[in-house]
């Protein structure tokens, strides 16, 4: 069943806060705790972790309007939602993040893991962790100068920004996991698309579990 979505109001965004906790750890540290998790403990994560993770995702990084990631001919394709589950101080729902301005952009509200879990052909694990970033993608916004190759742009470039999630998490102490296997149609009415947006990759994330850290 496709997650009801509601007309965006410019007025309802949500600033998200900047940290620097994760200029702590270096890149090296991080590389080598970066680990895919499937396991998560029932706990909240905070709406800075939360900014963090997204930020390393598509944060703007200038004036210029370049991002974290890398982007055939500056184009950025993709797009970031966040459902979230368990985030203090953010309503259970779908988001969408604005990178220019580190906000989120509330879509539907509601609890949308178990939906999203089972559009994931039924992975029950990802409805443990207390959110999930979302990758979309509008393919025109590459494939209309490149043609067919940009389609392998943009997987390109969404592997990119995903290790920066990953990464991030790592230095940050928290689980991420990497899901690549869904259905399409499932999956963008879970996420509650538009025609010209379609699921690319999933980023469930979370506290670890004591089974993992033990």
């Amino acid at each position: 069943m496709a997650a009801p979505r509601t007309q965006l109001d410019p007025s309802n965004v949500i600033p998200l806060p900047v940290g620097n906790h994760h200029e702590r750890l270096s890149l090296a540290n991080a590389l080598r705790r970066r680990r895919t998790q499937r396991s998560f403990a029932p706990l909240p994560l905070t709406l800075e972790e939360i900014g963090a993770l997204l930020w390393a995702a598509q944060g703007s990084t200038g004036p210029d309007g370049l991002r974290t990631a890398p982007s055939a001919g500056a184009l950025y394709p993709l797009e970031l939602l966040l459902v979230a589950s368990a985030v203090e101080n953010l309503p259970a729902g779908s988001y969408r993040y604005l990178p220019f301005k580190h906000q989120l952009q509330p879509l539907a509200p509601g609890e949308h893991m178990p939906a999203v879990a089972a559009a994931a052909h039924g992975q029950s694990w990802m409805a443990e962790a207390a959110a999930v970033l979302a990758f979309s993608t509008i393919p025109a916004r590459t494939t209309d100068k490149y043609g067919r190759r940009g389609e392998r742009y943009i997987h390109i470039e969404v592997g990119h920004a995903a290790q920066n999630v990953a990464l991030e998490a790592a230095a940050m102490g928290l689980g991420c996991g990497e899901v690549g296997a869904f259905d399409d149609a499932a999956m963008a009415a879970a996420l509650g698309l538009p025609a010209e947006e379609q699921p690319l990759y999933l980023l469930p994330v979370g506290r670890l579990s004591l089974e993992t850290v033990s």
